[in-house]
């Protein structure tokens, strides 16, 4: 698979894997990340609440609060990470982004939105999205979609 194939498989994978897991969550478990593995050849980790394994946490901080999503898909060499956690408010996003700045991101875009704002940075090794939203019924959450920069 090309490299450009698999740079688009696999967060297309990884957003229908996070749209569907709560429905086939259950005692039977859950199919969706032998489907994913299979369709992307990667490793696929729906998570649960908690930092999927590997991710860069001294590298790329998350804010304080519940986790209430974590995955990744990929390996340590091309992996990208996905985090949800609960926040305060849309003026979380000012935290997260002295958080990142703090840890040596670089600023690419960022801004509120109706109902939310984002974050997008990078660091030599790592570029993040960040995108705060009221989430109904789970209050307000910070998605991190993280990626390795080529240069990694």
């Amino acid at each position: 698979m090309t490299t450009l194939r698999t740079r688009v498989a696999a967060p297309i994978a990884l957003a229908l894997a996070v749209a569907i897991a709560p429905a086939l969550t259950g005692c039977f478990g859950n199919p969706v990340e032998s489907i994913i593995e299979g369709a992307t050849g990667g490793q696929v980790d729906l998570g649960g609440t908690t930092l999927p394994d590997g991710y860069p946490e001294a590298e790329v901080p998350i804010i304080d609060g519940e986790i209430v999503f974590g995955g990744s898909i990929g390996d340590a060499s091309g992996a990208i990470y996905n985090v949800t956690v609960k926040v305060s408010g849309e003026s979380a996003i000012d935290d997260i982004k002295a958080q990142l700045e703090g840890a040596g991101f670089t600023t690419q875009v960022g801004g509120d939105t109706t109902g939310g704002a984002t974050y997008i940075g990078n660091t030599d090794a790592w570029g993040v999205l960040v995108v705060v939203s009221d989430s109904g019924d789970n209050g307000w959450v910070a998605n991190y979609t993280v990626t390795a920069t080529s240069g990694q």
